[in-house]
């Protein structure tokens, strides 16, 4: 059983990982505490495991994630503007989610920048998702990862963004897999978060 284990260490990081979202979600006063450890925990095991990949010059890396973090946000905001349309209590939904869980100071940013941001997209995209394709072909990696990516932010009960991280997943994952720049994925992250909390938010 130990044996078994070892060699497929998603069977005990993916719960394990869930398990760290759901107590940093538990608490919103202590939340940015939580949730950085969380993912520098994360991230940590991901480095000493895994190859990261970086592939593609400094200056692409910043162009495309300039590129590709406005794509994303851009999608995010029309899904948001449909949503309007329809009867969802979509602005109650986000305003909660803001309220308790936003970036309200320049810590939070400095957290999302060098540890929050990177921390997600090498652990589920550097990690989890290159380990999956042990198992399955690469398009149902990314799909499975971005959907797992999703789960773990749906238990802060923001449906929403649950949806909103499995969609950007799968277009990050499948940046990941074709550029094979782990950079490009943390820049156009960054991008997309910047642009979500401080240059035009929803709200």
């Amino acid at each position: 059983m130990l044996n078994f284990m070892k060699e497929h260490h998603l069977l005990l990081l993916i719960p394990s990982a869930f398990l760290l979202y759901f107590i940093a979600f538990q608490n919103t006063a202590i939340f940015w505490y939580m949730y950085t450890f969380a993912l520098l925990l994360l991230m940590s095991y991901a480095l000493l495991f895994t190859k990261i990949f970086d592939e593609l010059p400094t200056w692409k890396s910043l162009l495309f994630g300039l590129g590709y973090g406005t794509l994303i946000y851009g999608l995010i905001a029309g899904s948001y503007g449909v949503l309007q349309l329809l009867p969802f209590p979509i602005e109650d939904s986000i305003s909660n989610f803001l309220e308790n869980f936003a970036p309200i100071s320049i810590w939070h940013y400095l957290l999302l920048m060098f540890i929050i941001v990177p921390g997600e997209e090498i652990f589920w995209r550097g990690y989890v998702q290159q380990k999956l394709k042990k198992y399955m072909p690469a398009s149902f990696a990314i799909l499975t990862s971005s959907v797992l990516f999703g789960l773990a932010l749906g238990l802060g009960e923001f449906i929403p963004g649950m949806l909103a991280a499995a969609a950007a997943g799968m277009i990050l994952g499948a940046l990941y897999e074709w550029k094979r720049s782990m950079p490009l994925l943390i820049i156009t992250h960054l991008v997309m978060v910047i642009l979500l909390f401080l240059v035009k938010p929803l709200q």
